[in-house]
């Protein structure tokens, strides 16, 4: 009975390693003219990051679309808010951009953010109004429209973008070697009557160091653009307080968006004014810098001076 078990893993492993190996083939003989025939380093580069840009464009565009029709939204006019408009232009004619759209929404926590870029459009809760005193308020809009600004969530969809490709293509260079690596070792495995070895081999361990490779790089890149997304946020605060010379607004409104906000999920968090930071797993991986040391930092500010205007 072991005999015949062990000719069967061997007819098995060797008809599985004549698969893998006539499929190797298959593959070298089909990559082949397109390997010859390939453009220079420096054009497929363009093509791809060319491409790469213009898909993270359309994708913002179309998902900024999709996020307003699914807030249902509505313009805050002019004649009803003239108070509201007097900041907002007043911060418009000191930064570098058109006047946004301001849209009232109930959003699951009181909050505010920015969408689209150029003119754009701010998206404020209606319980701000509120919850938040006008100095505070100037604050926040100056926070958001510094977003507005820099478009500052356009370039991070678009570096997404460009980084989701790179990615994609290492691991598109690697899925052949991760797939033949693997299917060779198992098929050695059952040959020697040993199913369970293949991963000790060092064909088994060449293919989860090519495994390791697209996931370590796939999280490094997630955490750069998730720092690169904090850092844009002390920036939005740095140019709001360069806006207003009133540090000290922007930390009270902080500090009443915090008190008022205990979210549970939500999938607009990621672009409110305030995120959630409760461990340090979770401020690694969150897009928004603590709000505690966001605050602090603003009353620091206040203290020194820094950034204070006379207006």
């Amino acid at each position: 009975m072991g005999v015949t078990r062990r000719l069967l893993m061997a007819v098995v492993g060797l008809s599985s390693l004549l698969i893998y190996l006539g499929a190797a083939y298959v593959g070298y003989v089909l990559l082949l003219p397109v390997w010859d025939s390939r453009p220079s380093p420096a054009v497929a580069g363009v093509v791809v990051i060319g491409t790469a840009i213009v898909l993270g464009v359309v994708s913002y565009w179309g998902a900024t679309a999709r996020l307003k029709q699914s807030l249902d939204a509505v313009e805050l006019r002019r004649a009803r808010a003239p108070d509201v408009y007097r900041q907002l232009d007043v911060l418009v004619e000191q930064m570098d951009v058109q006047t946004p759209t301001l849209l009232l929404a109930e959003l699951p926590v009181p909050n505010a953010f920015a969408i689209g870029g150029g003119a754009g459009a701010i998206v404020v809760d209606r319980r701000l109004f509120r919850l938040l005193s006008a100095a505070e308020f100037e604050a926040l809009l100056a926070h958001e429209l510094a977003h507005l600004e820099t478009r500052d969530a356009l370039v991070q969809t678009v570096a997404y973008s460009l980084v989701q490709t790179l990615v994609g293509l290492v691991g598109l260079v690697l899925f052949p070697v991760v797939v033949l690596t693997g299917g060779i070792a198992r098929s050695l495995s059952l040959l020697r009557g040993d199913p369970s070895s293949w991963s000790q081999s060092w064909l088994g361990r060449t293919q989860r160091y090519a495994l390791r490779i697209i996931a370590i790089l796939g999280l490094a890149v997630t955490l750069l653009i998730l720092g690169y997304s904090r850092h844009r946020e002390v920036a939005a605060d740095d140019r709001a307080v360069e806006v207003t010379g009133n540090p000290i607004a922007l930390a009270q409104a902080l500090k009443t968006i915090e008190r008022a906000s205990t979210p549970g999920f939500d999938p607009l968090r990621q672009l409110y004014v305030h995120g959630e930071t409760d461990t340090e797993l979770s401020r690694l991986l969150s897009t928004h810098p603590p709000m505690d040391e966001r605050i602090k930092r603003l009353q620091e500010r206040a203290r020194q001076g820094t950034g204070i205007l006379q207006r």
